[in-house]
């Protein structure tokens, strides 16, 4: 039996033991956000009473600590509101944050942004952002509800992002790394949901929902200019990402790889793209420095899809479509079930079922497999320890698509886990292995299903390190 625990699923509480709780709003300690923050040290809570907050309120320079975060975090979700202005809050060179509990909302510039000051070699790390919604900007342009650059070892989670600006993107990162964007859902985007560019690298986007999500869903690489590079000399747009477990719905485009290498779209169902399934495409053109778009996967992948896109695949010029790797999809034409099977250009394909509909319970409501489904078992398995987009483990062989289909018996219980397995700070979890037990081993995984180490443990208390961006499994 393997005991399995997703150590990013917990929350980061601090453990420092003279914490302070600093009150901002109307009769509290302080009136001005930014203000409250500069005064927190390493362990402090700014808690953000209900009202309503107009930035941009400039926080540079602040730091907590590994076990000692810096919380930044509203009462309620919905009625901290930062309101209007160019940005919310714009964070420049800070680690160790954790933000959290309040809308962002009619922003004219950026809901958000978070950079590393320019510094491109000292990135700002170790950011949670979990339960903020980012709704209705005020601007047409290129203007984000959160923009990154040079962000790592950061988590995005539990957040709605929801009518962007018509140019923009809901996350745009430039030059990120070591990250995590999860359980998380996308609505009525401009250009994307998602950007990852610039250099950006080592991104796990998993289990989140996108309904109406731009013209491409997830842009997976861009265009970037050449100052804006990290590392400044970075050979492509996007490297290592990984997009597992998600739902699209419509989307001119839901997937598109723009100068990107080795990424991995996997176990997503995608519905009724309205123009393609997915697009190839080099933006940043230099054969002498960059890599052509290439080594790059689509697989176990359920697709649905009506007569009137235009073609299954976009290819452009400058890039390496024969070095895609494509299996394992559902591909169903919803309008015409026996003209299912793409044109895929020079790509092949193989394991795939074609024309046969994949019996999800509601096309457009709920996305999770029919038990008579043709998808479930159909799969290639991608790491023993990836979950469906429920939090399922994904049974050996998987279901194609974002939901497992077999019987729970395949999937680990996780509520022994949660015993066996605890987060105890950023960085560290403790393994309690029961009395009587064998010796046992511990493997520690990065979001990718990658073994980064492992030992054996006998009986009693164990403290592992173990990032926010790596699991641990007990075997």
């Amino acid at each position: 039996m393997n005991w399995f625990i997703n150590t990013i699923t917990f929350a980061i509480a601090s453990v420092a033991a003279s914490a302070t709780v600093l009150n901002v709003g109307t009769g509290q300690q302080y009136t001005d956000v930014a203000v409250a923050v500069r005064a927190a040290t390493p362990g402090d809570t700014v808690l953000i009473h209900p009202g309503t907050y107009r930035g941009t309120f400039w926080i540079e320079n602040i730091n907590g600590r590994v076990n000692e975060r810096i919380v930044i975090r509203g009462t309620e979700r919905s009625t901290v509101v930062f309101d209007g202005g160019t940005e919310s809050m714009h964070f420049s060179d800070c680690s160790y944050l954790t933000l959290e509990n309040f809308t962002v909302r009619g922003q004219i510039g950026n809901g958000m942004n978070i950079d590393d000051a320019g510094t491109i070699e000292t990135p700002a790390h170790h950011f949670l952002i979990r339960n903020v919604t980012f709704t209705d900007m005020n601007a047409t342009g290129n203007n984000d509800h959160l923009k990154l650059s040079g962000l790592s070892d950061f988590r995005i989670t539990e957040c709605l992002f929801e009518r962007g600006s018509t140019g923009g993107s809901g996350i745009d990162m430039v030059g990120c790394f070591n990250g995590s964007i999860d359980n998380n859902s996308f609505r009525s985007q401009g250009s994307n949901a998602i950007q990852a560019k610039g250099g950006t690298r080592f991104i796990l986007i998993r289990a989140n929902m996108f309904v109406d999500a731009g013209q491409r869903a997830v842009n997976l690489g861009g265009s970037t200019g050449l100052q804006f590079f990290r590392p400044i000399d970075a050979t492509f747009e996007a490297a290592d990402l990984q997009v597992y477990a998600n739902v699209f719905i419509r989307s001119v485009a839901p997937i598109a790889y723009v100068g990107c290498v080795r990424v991995d779209v996997a176990n997503n169902t995608i519905i009724h793209p309205e123009r393609w399934v997915f697009r190839v495409l080099q933006e940043t053109v230099d054969p002498t420095r960059f890599q052509p778009c290439g080594d790059n996967s689509f697989r176990n992948n359920i697709i649905v899809y009506r007569s009137t896109i235009s073609t299954h695949v976009n290819v452009g010029g400058n890039t390496a479509p024969e070095t895609f790797t494509l299996s394992n999809n559902l591909w169903y034409n919803s309008d015409d079930p026996t003209r299912s099977r793409p044109s895929l250009g020079v790509m092949t394909e193989t394991a795939s079922i074609y024309g046969q509909d994949p019996l999800l319970v509601n096309v457009l409501t709920d996305q999770h497999l029919q038990s008579s489904s043709p998808a479930i078992g159909k799969g290639l398995l991608i790491s023993d320890t990836l979950t469906d987009l429920s939090g399922r483990r994904f049974a050996s062989p998987p279901s194609i698509g974002a939901y497992e289909g077999a019987s729970t018996t395949s999937v680990s219980d996780e509520q022994t886990s949660q015993q066996l397995i605890r987060r105890i700070s950023a960085d560290q979890v403790k393994i309690t292995i029961p009395p009587g037990t064998d010796v046992l081993l511990y493997v520690v995984y990065d979001l990718g299903g990658r073994i980064i180490r492992s030992s054996r443990i006998g009986e009693g208390e164990h403290i592992v390190n173990v990032s926010l961006n790596e699991f641990v499994v007990v075997k």
